[in-house]
């Protein structure tokens, strides 16, 4: 019985206004709310966990270590776990719940039962996978891989071949996929060059996928990454790519449908590379962004900020751009004279850059921050670190001089220079009469 029913008060109304005649009708209500509080229970599993303790407790035992069956599934033992699987619309499965055995077992059922299908959840529409790349992960990624399937996140940092040959299958088995996010951590530098193969066929596959999430799939991947209409979010990293790949970037004809694009670095070589290989770049938010782990002395001071919003205009659709964001690490150059470039883009209304503060010798100051503001007079949002100390022929009553941005909302100052948070206040307040938030840090 529910606990619910347990409550006095509820038994009291029931059966004070419950006539015995009625009482049949009662039943078949109750009996009526059964399917939609099972559909509630079973939605959304954080484990597998559930799957298996629904079934008798004596149906498995241990043979050296490993799990077995000590009888066959009966018809109705399987219809018990059908009643619930089918009712599964999303599933989350993290190291920390040891899924392993509890996999094997609902592998050993589906090996045992002469009748079953090939997946136990043919209408699950999201699977989150934080629990390696074992081949016992592999059947279970198989069973899982069903044409209702919307959502797919997986992420691991080793792979068995099992694991590896099941993503093939990706494009045939999970045709309406919408977002698809695989954050991969390989031990060795070629790792992840061999799982590659097996990503970017099935990518060309999926004609509907909508957002997407990975590592670097070389030149064909990323061709096939190109081809994709539907394509509006894309996060590539390629901070994994091998020596060979960096050296063998082709001219790619770029992505031409995105709203969101999003692509991480390990080193300015690399970015500079791969955005000179690219004809043109259609969407309305592109953020680059470098790894904080870096080493200095690899950073070549020419690769700096000036480049990449040098190379913007020439490969961006000047008039779609609406968000470009930068995030670097300390030897990126912020001198006010390297935003001229931002003149092309006259439909900006947001602009990020954010740096590890360091020995950097030219940074804005607050008449750097007045210049971006005359090339993109309609920003919303601005994220700008700037040296604020030095204040020399800035007026505190009216520091701009004139009217220059009436529509920004926030302002972003991060690891900006403050020696005087009142006098900032006072000029910040002067540029922007209608500022609603500045924020120290993002």
């Amino acid at each position: 019985m529910h606990a619910a029913l347990r409550n006095l008060e509820v038994i009291h109304v029931v059966s004070s206004h419950t006539e015995r005649g009625t009482l049949p009708a009662l039943a078949s209500a109750c009996l009526a709310f059964q399917g939609p509080a099972l559909n509630v229970l079973w939605r959304d599993l954080h484990s597998v966990e559930p799957l298996v303790r629904c079934l008798p407790t004596d149906l498995f035992s241990f043979d050296r270590g490993c799990t077995a069956l000590r009888k066959p599934l009966d018809n109705k033992m399987w219809d018990t776990l059908v009643k619930y699987t089918f009712r599964v619309r999303s599933i989350t499965v993290k190291q920390t719940s040891h899924p392993s055995a509890l996999i094997v077992s609902l592998n050993v059922i589906m090996l045992s039962y002469p009748s079953a299908p090939a997946s136990l959840f043919p209408n699950l529409c999201e699977l989150t996978w934080y629990a390696g790349g074992s081949h016992f992960a592999a059947e279970f990624l198989r069973m899982t891989l069903v044409p209702s399937l919307r959502v797919l996140t997986l992420r691991f940092a080793s792979a068995s071949s099992t694991f590896l040959s099941v993503h093939s299958s990706l494009g045939t088995l999970c045709p309406h996929l919408r977002s698809m996010t695989l954050r991969y951590r390989p031990t060795t530098e070629d790792s992840s060059s061999k799982l590659s193969p097996f990503i970017a066929q099935p990518i060309s596959q999926l004609h509907k996928l909508h957002t997407l999430m990975l590592w670097d799939l070389a030149n064909t991947g990323m061709d096939h990454i190109m081809q994709l209409q539907a394509l509006r979010s894309l996060d590539l990293d390629l901070r994994t790519s091998s020596v060979g790949e960096r050296q063998s970037l082709l001219p790619f004809p770029g992505f031409h449908h995105l709203h969101y694009l999003c692509l991480r670095f390990g080193a300015f070589e690399r970015a500079m590379d791969l955005l000179s290989s690219l004809q043109v770049i259609r969407s309305k938010e592109i953020k680059i962004v470098f790894a904080s782990c870096i080493a200095e002395s690899s950073e070549s001071p020419s690769m700096s900020l000036s480049q990449f919003l040098a190379i913007l205009p020439e490969i961006c659709d000047n008039k779609k751009l609406q968000r470009p964001s930068l995030m670097g690490s300390k030897v990126i150059h912020t001198e006010s004279a390297v935003f001229t470039p931002l003149r092309a883009f006259r439909n900006l209304i947001v602009f990020h850059v954010y740096f590890r503060w360091g020995a950097v010798p030219d940074v804005p100051t607050f008449h750097g921050l007045l210049g971006v503001l005359r090339l993109c007079p309609f920003l919303t949002s601005l994220a700008l670190a700037i040296d604020t100390t030095k204040l020399e022929g800035i007026n505190l009553r009216s520091p701009s001089g004139e009217n220059l941005n009436t529509y920004l909302n926030d302002i972003t100052l991060g690891n900006s220079l403050i020696a005087s948070p009142l006098n900032v206040a006072l000029i910040l307040s002067g540029i922007f009469p209608y500022l609603e938030q500045v924020f120290p840090h993002h």
